[in-house]
């Protein structure tokens, strides 16, 4: 049963999508769990860029079956916006399929979130606006449209005609302009008639793949503290991108995972509001910002750059079980002649080790640090662990005794092929 989860284990960009094309050649389908349109994964190869959003990274392999999960939104134009973009770039591709049970996200989505935003004032969460927490408050609320009705014309008629009269009414309380039925059901008909051929059980597909013995490689989208439960709540998205969202997100059950990998930079980058211990507002802060190219795939704005945070990776190692751990973005921080890393935090006079359950607890810690040699060399080069610096080596050495997780894999630049394997036994067990 060899199934392997990638997770982010800070919050988000963290490079999972650069592992999911490495590690995709050797899978024969790759599944992403959760999320929408709002998660962006950069993949580098053969002197292209690839850009996902909603497509998972592994169908750049001709011989995977790419699947959209149960768990995920879908915005079916930007979705078929992708797919175009990607068939333009390289015409042999993996088998897309999409869950029936993946919900659609429209366009009132996009209004109302913008909308809800702009409603919080000065407490804004930092959504992307592309609808999805408003399309995941429709699957809760047992409102919303999934893709098996969206692709039955009869069925999508009825349903959308029902939904968007509640809609409209919200869209009147925000003081906005309604939506007109007819070009709404045209134009997103026109998108299901395009997307009618991928839409399958995707559940049975992916279950039939576990219990052959597949190799199924299941993607994750943003990072584990941006997880609706576990994470920095109410700084969070909508869905559940720790390692267990791959039951959630699929139809497999927890026994079916084997391995799981925990991606993280070797520094700490978040998005959009919400405590961040580690935060330089520097020199150094946007130093990594500009050597890392640390801009949002899906927004371009800036992402807020810091030291690594040994508590949250410790926390994420427990949440997510982890077996591994993928250090991404090692190269970003040579140049700094001395790095440092957080062990622990001040908090009202005293230590803690852990993240306070209440975020505006954890707004007030302040990080404890050890300082560590830095490295000058150039790392991209380096192909396999010995080839890198002492102090580098030292590095990834106090992060794997201080999270008690190995070292699985390191990736010293955005190529597919500047990754150095460091234990291949964690990866499919």
């Amino acid at each position: 049963m060899p199934t392997l989860v990638i997770v982010g284990a800070q919050w988000g960009d963290e490079a999972k999508g650069k592992l999911v094309d490495v590690l995709g050649s050797q899978a024969d389908m790759v599944v992403r769990y959760a999320g929408g349109n709002n998660a962006g994964h950069t993949v580098i190869t053969g002197g292209k860029t690839y850009k996902f959003q909603l497509i998972p990274a592994g169908i750049l392999h001709p011989g995977t079956v790419a699947i959209i999960g149960s768990g995920m939104v879908v915005c079916p134009k930007g979705l078929l916006d992708e797919l175009e973009r990607t068939v333009a770039q390289k015409s042999e591709i993996g088998k897309l399929q999409i869950s029936s049970a993946a919900h659609v996200v429209f366009p009132y989505h996009r209004m109302l979130d913008a909308l809800e935003e702009e409603a919080r004032g000065e407490n804004k969460i930092g959504t992307t606006s592309r609808g999805i927490g408003p399309a995941y408050q429709d699957k809760v609320a047992r409102f919303g449209i999934r893709m098996g009705e969206f692709v039955q014309p009869e069925h999508f008629k009825h349903r959308l005609k029902e939904v968007l009269a509640y809609k409209n009414r919200l869209l009147q309380m925000f003081g906005s302009p309604t939506m007109e039925f007819d070009a709404l059901y045209e134009e997103y008909s026109g998108y299901a008639d395009t997307l009618r051929p991928y839409v399958v059980d995707t559940d049975g597909l992916v279950q039939a793949a576990v219990e052959t013995g597949l190799r199924v490689l299941f993607e994750g989208a943003q990072g584990t503290f941006l997880d609706l439960d576990s994470g920095t709540y109410p700084y969070v998205t909508s869905s559940h991108p720790v390692a267990g969202g791959a039951c959630l997100g699929t139809g497999i059950g927890p026994r079916a995972i084997q391995s799981v990998l925990g991606v993280c930079k070797a520094y700490t980058t978040r998005v959009g509001a919400g405590p961040f211990p580690t935060e330089l507002e520097d020199s150094i802060g946007q130093f990594i910002r500009d050597k890392g190219q640390e801009y949002g795939t899906v927004t371009g704005r800036g992402r807020r750059c810091g030291w690594l945070d040994l508590v949250v990776l410790r926390q994420s190692a427990r949440l997510n079980s982890l077996s591994g751990l993928v250090v991404t973005r090692l190269d970003v921080l040579s140049g700094i002649d001395r790095v440092k890393i957080a062990t622990g935090y001040d908090y009202e006079g005293g230590q803690i080790d852990h993240i306070p359950a209440n975020v505006w607890d954890f707004a007030k810690v302040k990080p404890h640090y050890e300082e560590l040699e830095g490295w000058d060399q150039n790392l991209r080069s380096c192909r396999k662990l010995s080839d890198l610096p002492a102090s580098t080596r030292q590095y990834l050495e106090f992060v794997e005794d201080q999270t008690n997780t190995p070292v699985a894999i390191v990736s010293i630049g955005p190529d597919r092929d500047e990754t150095i394997m460091v234990r291949p036994d964690l990866v499919w067990g």
